[in-house]
């Protein structure tokens, strides 16, 4: 049988399966988080009829004579290129601006997703549309994302106990060229023993060159009053470095059963006093009992809950996938990417640490391009035709051949 029969077949088999691929692209080009993939073919075997000669004295040398025996798919890549990001609004979809893939665990197994259309299952655990769990970093008491990585639960009840004020923070500046007398104020507010929310002010009385009083009372009102400690300063640094225990009047304008006074740790260490304008700030702990009133996700993946008393708490971290070799991933269907052997294993870290960062409210499109595909679907076609052409050529000589004998 003729070679160019059998080399018609193998390119309409390989242009069909071009042809499955931007099928399943035209498909999917609005399926968030897609990724398109193509086909690449070479050619197959060749058969040698002569091999080459070298060049000798008396001749020159003659190349081989080979005839190719058809072509093959040598790849079917994932195009695993950035797409555009839509705004959708809602806040539990996220897109990823970047290198990088969402974490999601079904059992013990780890799989790895573009499509950030989340939800939150009936125990609060936030999921993608299949069911599988996102996964994040937990957080410590302080806020800081540890090294282990579980599901998200955002417990929509939840409720932020009262924490009583216990230390006051004071920092940024007083003026050094400020008048002596002159008297600076600021409104805090403290959470007493009750869990109830108290306000007070503090006030800076400039008493000398160098020399600070703090007071719980307006000491313009009386030139008698002592104040309740004192503060000097040495080339613009406050002397006093450790925390002063003073005890404070939140009575003004409370009810009377409450206390009169509260005994509070002062930490003074950060102030100073330079030319210029007095900033000084006075940042007390302690927060009253708040309630869950809502949550949302950060560029850095971070989960914050927003509750009631003003308190934003970090919930988690989201973490993000990088790979080695991002084509050498497997699709699994539903938007999963899983590991394969060639993909190289999964480097796992917060976005924006060599990763792209979250966009919350956005989800990722398809990176079809529908011109693209319906090009490579023109140039499939006209080489199908021209398989089919070798296949009918090849047919009617051998046609001719048996009509050799009549």
């Amino acid at each position: 049988m003729l070679r160019s029969m059998y080399s018609g077949i193998s390119g309409l088999k390989n242009l069909q399966t071009k042809l499955d691929v931007i099928g399943n692209n035209v498909a999917n080009v609005n399926t968030y988080g897609f990724k398109k993939s193509r086909v690449t073919f070479s050619d197959t075997m060749n058969q040698t009829i002569s091999g080459a000669s070298a060049a000798t004295a008396n001749k020159g040398g003659t190349n081989s004579k080979q005839i190719g025996l058809g072509s093959t798919i040598a790849t079917i890549d994932t195009i695993h290129t950035q797409s555009s990001l839509q705004t959708t609004g809602r806040d539990l979809d996220l897109g990823i601006s970047g290198d990088g893939y969402f974490v999601v665990k079904e059992g013990d197994v780890l799989s790895y997703t573009r499509a950030g259309n989340f939800y939150l299952d009936d125990n609060g655990t936030l999921v993608n549309s299949n069911g599988m769990k996102v996964q994040a970093y937990k957080v410590d008491a302080n806020g800081k994302p540890s090294k282990t990585i579980g599901d998200v639960s955002v417990n929509v009840n939840a409720v932020l106990p009262s924490v009583t004020t216990t230390k006051v923070t004071v920092s940024e500046n007083l003026a050094t060229d400020a008048i002596e007398g002159s008297v600076f104020s600021q409104q805090i507010k403290v959470v007493d023993e009750k869990g109830k929310e108290q306000t007070t002010t503090i006030y800076f009385k400039k008493n000398g060159e160098n020399n600070w009083g703090v007071y719980d009372q307006d000491p313009t009102s009386d030139s008698e009053l002592e104040p309740l400690t004192s503060l000097s300063f040495t080339d613009g640094k406050c002397d006093v470095t450790s925390d002063v225990n003073l005890s404070i009047d939140i009575s003004k304008g409370d009810d009377s059963d409450d206390s009169k006074k509260i005994k509070l740790d002062f930490d003074f260490s950060t102030l100073t006093q330079v030319k210029g304008t007095t900033t000084a700030m006075v940042n007390p702990n302690g927060n009253k009992e708040g309630k869950l009133e809502s949550f949302n996700f950060g560029p850095s993946g971070e989960i914050s809950g927003i509750y009631s008393n003003g308190k934003i708490v970090t919930l988690g971290q989201l973490a993000i996938a990088k790979f080695t070799n991002a084509s050498g991933l497997t699709k699994t269907g539903g938007n999963i990417f899983q590991e394969s052997i060639n993909s190289g294993r999964a480097n796992i870290n917060v976005a924006g640490e060599g990763r792209g960062t979250i966009a919350s409210g956005s989800l990722e499109m398809s990176n079809v391009d529908l011109s693209e595909e319906f090009t490579e679907m023109i140039v499939a076609q006209r080489g199908f035709q021209s398989n089919s052409r070798i296949i009918t050529t090849s047919d009617e000589i051998l046609q001719e051949l048996v009509n050799l004998k009549r």
